[in-house]
Formats: C-alpha cells, sequence, structure tokens
C-alpha cells in the first residue's frame, strides 16, 4: 500500500471515525480486532499534520436514552454514553488538541450512522477548503460506510483507507466495501 505522505496533498482532509473504547476489544460493543487500526491511522495524523492538513476526529456521544440501544428497542447494546470511560478515544491514538471534534449520535429520536447527518460536518470541510476526504475508523460496515456515502452525495472526493477500518463482520464489510466501491469511493488498500 501507497505511504499517506505519497497520497495526501492540499485541498485534502483525514477523518478519524468513531476510534472509542467501547468499540475496540474490551469494549461495551467490541468490534474484532478494532484496536489494530490506531497505529495505522496514527500514521496517517503524523502525515497530515507535517503537510499541515486539517484532521476531524467524529465519536459517538450518546445519551443514556438513546434510540439505538437495544433497551430502547434500538439494535445495539448500551455504548459510547456521554461521559463514560467507554466514549473516551481510544488510549493510544493520537490526539490532536487543535483538530474538531464532531459528536454525533446525540438526538433522542434518531440514530446518526454518518458524521454527516445533521451535524454541519459539510459545511465545515467547505469552509476549511477540503476537497477530498481520506476516511478510517470504525466500523467499516456502519458508521464509515454511512460516512462514506453521504460524503460523497454532499459532493466531495472521498477516500477509504482499509487497512485503518475493521467492520462488525466480515460479510458486513464485504457488502460495505461493495456499496462504497460502487458510489466512487476509493478504496485504499483493498484488493478485492
Amino acid at each position: 500500500m501507497r505511504k499517506p505522505e505519497d497520497l495526501l496533498a492540499q485541498g485534502d482532509g483525514l477523518l478519524v471515525v468513531d476510534v472509542q473504547r467501547d468499540f475496540c476489544p474490551g469494549g461495551a460493543l467490541p468490534i474484532p480486532e478494532g484496536d489494530e487500526v490506531v497505529p495505522v491511522i496514527n500514521r496517517w495524523i503524523e502525515s497530515a499534520l507535517k503537510k499541515t492538513l486539517p484532521i476531524y476526529y467524529s465519536r459517538d456521544w450518546h445519551p443514556e436514552g438513546h434510540p439505538s440501544f437495544e433497551k430502547n428497542g434500538g439494535d445495539w447494546p448500551l455504548h459510547c454514553v456521554q461521559g463514560t470511560p467507554g466514549a473516551d478515544f481510544h488510549d493510544d491514538l493520537l490526539l490532536v488538541p487543535a483538530a474538531v471534534v464532531i459528536a454525533k449520535g446525540v438526538r433522542f429520536d434518531q440514530d446518526q450512522l454518518s458524521v454527516f447527518d445533521q451535524t454541519g460536518f459539510a459545511e465545515k470541510l467547505r469552509r476549511d477548503g477540503v476537497k477530498r476526504l481520506w476516511v478510517a475508523g470504525l466500523a467499516l460496515d456502519v458508521c464509515v460506510r454511512a460516512t462514506a456515502l453521504d460524503g460523497v452525495r454532499a459532493g466531495f472526493d472521498i477516500g477509504v483507507v482499509v487497512p485503518a477500518c475493521r467492520p462488525v463482520t466480515p460479510a458486513g464489510g464485504e457488502a460495505a466495501l461493495d456499496a462504497m466501491r460502487a458510489a466512487g469511493v476509493q478504496l485504499l488498500g483493498d484488493n478485492g
């Protein structure tokens, strides 16, 4: 796979999606090998910093009564509740103090899988001069997929760093790659 420093250029931005403790091994909703994305993402962050490109982090930031939770009729166990240790970013993830953090999943009436879903993120990217957004994080077949597809619909060139993502399930991961490929997302490091 090509190195991030060879790919990142002016007009690019980097989005790290939901690399939070609850989505890593030992968390409330662990993605298999979710923690293995951290070293790959950190290399991308370091390269983006060297090129002074904007870096963004998203996080699930659910209120206690969020509709995505099984106890409230949703599909998922309790996870990434606001202010809990599980909602914190992974301990080894390189955090850039000046970076923008986008909270999603904060509504009481619906889930927000995509970082673009009613967050103002597309407007922020335009103000920052971002034309192409590189996306990495968790989970490939849920929030990364939804974000990448919404990013294309919002008019951005989207690249997904596949080795910096992990799916909830292998089948879900393959379906996500197919959907993103069909939408014109650049899948970096994808052999399919």
